[in-house]
């Protein structure tokens, strides 16, 4: 499957932005996962939406603050950003999981990915 991340931009603190991630066919065998990699600084998980799309879960430095979901058709994925820190700055990327893991964190579990999107929060 190839997946398209798209919606990144600039920002000011505050602010928010809404992340999609397109796939090539349905995803619904698969758990989607957000992740993002500030510069520097190793890649890390920021969000996920199991299979069904019922359950979603997240990094506690965005729990509150960020949304993920997914459309009917299981073809796109969204990262709803509200209240947009500096420290949100990096490159976000979208991943695919297939059934092996429950509620995947580890880049390494993750089969497929997009690329990336950055997102630019201004002070």
């Amino acid at each position: 499957v190839q997946l398209q991340a798209s919606g990144g931009g600039l920002v000011q603190a505050g602010g928010s932005l809404r992340l999609s991630c397109a796939a090539s066919r349905p995803t619904g065998s698969y758990t989607v996962g957000w992740f993002r990699q500030a510069p520097g600084k190793e890649r890390e998980f920021v969000a996920g939406i199991n299979r069904a799309g019922f359950y979603a879960y997240y990094d506690s430095s965005v729990k509150g603050r960020f949304t993920v979901s997914r459309d009917s058709a299981k073809t796109t994925v969204y990262l709803q950003m509200d209240s947009l820190r500096p420290e949100d700055t990096a490159v976000y990327y979208c991943a695919a999981a297939g059934g092996r893991f429950n509620y995947p964190r580890l880049p390494g579990r993750f089969d497929y990915w997009g690329q990336g999107t950055q997102v630019t929060v201004s002070s």
